[in-house]
């Protein structure tokens, strides 16, 4: 759910509990519109992320560390320069809205002791991190908003810091059921509406809650209920709330959302407690935001894979056209020869001749076209001339043939590959392959892409106790397989991109060797269909040609098991 004004009253109690008299001993900004502060308090080492990302604008203590880029943003130098070693002497919500106030007290350049602030602001496409001078101007912040951008309010450094515009709402601290009873008499419509629409800090989710808490149906019409009874029952549950973190779990079993306290309205959905609600929100954001960077990052291989996809599509194309156009080489050379043979039969001048074509046991007529400005003789070498213009290019064809087809191949399972990217690591290692292949212009960040760890193959345990692994992209799939013992078998998806996968140990039983074509088939171009082919023989019979491509194996020995495609045999572990 968004972080609207009513979660985030429980998280700046629980953050102002955690971090509050702690040392500032890190600031790394990862993303134009996050920042993550290293604290230490109680002996104890915590890690805020701050985000003002459109879709996930939030604050938590996060146990995902993330590596900042070489350069570090000009916020990030500020408050490097300004807070670093400060204290967390507050941490506190503005007028029950969806903003948060992080005072920081530090020594100044002359030693004494000063207070600047951090304002985090979570609204949706508007969301902001505002760093603020202890005169209550504007340092720097992770967006700066123009009088081009907005007329209502400028975020620039050196201008002094305004809240956004309030909207006229009952801060959500302060209902009562008369003051709600007031608000909303003569008022039509569904009950949730009406109040998120009244109350500040309230989303539609939550208004959905209480409306169902009031009335039992969370889409009931406010003409409909029992106002006052309405109004004293939204007052009461807004007093006593307790905290309640929890996420929320779809009919798939993936996350769909977290609640700060408990939604009696979704009693239908599968759940998990947390003790935090920070550890709710980590939990909850860890694999949609990773999912999102991982897209966002590979968005630039997906469309060079793409662009090149079809331009050799389209050269393989011209290609074809012109092998099939050497088709008439033998039609060349046998009317050239049979017009050598017959000279005296042609005169210059005509436009063609009839030829008994003597390469066929019954002898039968065939016409010879000519050029009328051409003697009989200089017409035949004419036809040896397009013969021998028709070999050559049915050789280079059938050659240029053979390499676009190549690199097509290549691509296509690069672009496979490029769909089976789950961390950063392996996408950087993707990157740096299609780099020297001069795809992708090299990318000048080269110390930070250095910092990652290298990816890992995915890693799956069956039932029976057997481990299977399967690369993610053509460097692991190299290095899986010729790094597997000579005996342990190897799988591939038969004549299509897909990853390669290894049984751990050896000799084993035919139900593991058709459960690893099975995960094999879920891992290749292949996934979708319903009876794919998966080829497999012992890894020593495995060889990479001198030159090859990454990923790019020869083999023999190899047998042929025809599998459904099916990911989840196994547990996969990370």
């Amino acid at each position: 759910m968004p972080l609207d004004g009513l979660t985030l009253s429980f998280l700046s109690n629980e953050l102002r509990d955690a971090l509050v008299g702690g040392r500032i001993d890190r600031i790394v900004q990862p993303e134009r519109d996050e920042l993550n502060l290293t604290i230490r308090n109680n002996g104890q080492n915590y890690l805020l992320l701050l985000s003002a990302g459109a879709d996930c604008a939030r604050a938590h203590l996060t146990a995902q560390k993330k590596i900042g880029p070489l350069e570090a943003p000009a916020l990030c130098m500020l408050m490097r320069k300004h807070v670093t070693g400060g204290r967390i002497s507050d941490i506190r919500q503005i007028d029950c809205d969806r903003i948060l106030e992080i005072s920081i007290d530090h020594y100044d350049e002359l030693g004494e002791r000063a207070t600047k602030k951090l304002i985090c602001e979570f609204m949706g496409k508007h969301s902001n991190l505002i760093f603020l001078g202890g005169d209550g101007r504007i340092i720097d912040s992770a967006r700066r908003v123009n009088e081009a951008m907005s007329s209502v309010r400028e975020v620039l450094p050196g201008l002094r810091y305004e809240l956004p515009p309030a909207h006229g709402k009952i801060p959500f601290a302060e209902v009562s059921a008369e003051r709600l009873l007031n608000t909303l008499q003569g008022q039509a419509g569904f009950l949730w509406k009406l109040l998120a629409r009244s109350i500040s800090g309230l989303s539609t989710q939550a208004a959905h809650e209480f409306a169902f808490r009031a009335t039992g149906n969370e889409n009931a019409h406010i003409e409909e209920c029992d106002l006052r009874a309405v109004c004293e029952s939204v007052a009461f549950e807004l007093q006593h709330l307790t905290p309640n973190p929890q996420v929320l779990f779809d009919s798939e079993g993936k996350s769909a959302d977290f609640t700060a306290f408990e939604y009696r309205s979704r009693g239908n959905m599968n759940r998990k407690a947390f003790e935090t609600l920070s550890e709710a929100m980590d939990a909850f954001y860890l694999s949609r935001d990773q999912a999102a960077r991982i897209q966002q990052k590979s968005a630039t291989m997906h469309r060079v894979l793409k662009t090149n996809i079809e331009r050799l599509e389209r050269k393989l194309a011209l290609q074809k056209e012109a092998l099939l156009g050497s088709e008439r080489m033998e039609e060349y050379r046998i009317k050239g020869e049979l017009l050598m043979a017959n000279l005296n039969c042609a005169k210059k001048g005509e436009k063609s001749v009839q030829l008994p074509n003597y390469y066929e046991e019954e002898m039968p007529l065939i016409q010879v076209e000519l050029d009328e400005k051409l003697s009989p003789s200089a017409n035949a070498q004419r036809y040896f001339k397009l013969y021998q213009k028709a070999r050559n290019a049915k050789s280079l064809a059938a050659e240029q043939i053979e390499i676009t087809s190549a690199e097509l191949d290549y691509l296509d399972g690069q672009m496979d590959n490029l769909g089976k990217c789950s961390e950063e690591a392996a996408l950087v290692e993707m990157r740096e392959e299609l780099e020297k292949l001069g795809y992708i212009k090299p990318n000048r960040n080269r110390r930070q892409m250095k910092q990652l760890p290298p990816s890992k193959p995915m890693r799956f345990a069956l039932p029976n106790g057997r481990i299977i692994l399967v690369g993610r992209n053509n460097l692991q799939n190299d290095k899986l397989t010729f790094t597997a013992q000579p005996d342990e078998i190897w799988l591939h998806a038969k004549d299509m991109p897909g990853s390669h996968a290894i049984i751990i140990g050896e000799n084993p039983d035919d139900e593991t060797i058709r459960a690893a074509a099975q995960i094999a088939a879920a891992y290749s171009k292949g996934a979708q269909s319903s009876n794919v082919p998966v080829d497999y023989t012992l890894r020593k019979y495995v060889k990479k040609p001198s030159g090859a491509r990454p990923g790019f194996v020869i083999f023999t020995h190899q047998k042929t098991l025809y599998v459904h495609p099916d990911p989840h045999l196994g547990c996969m572990e990370q």
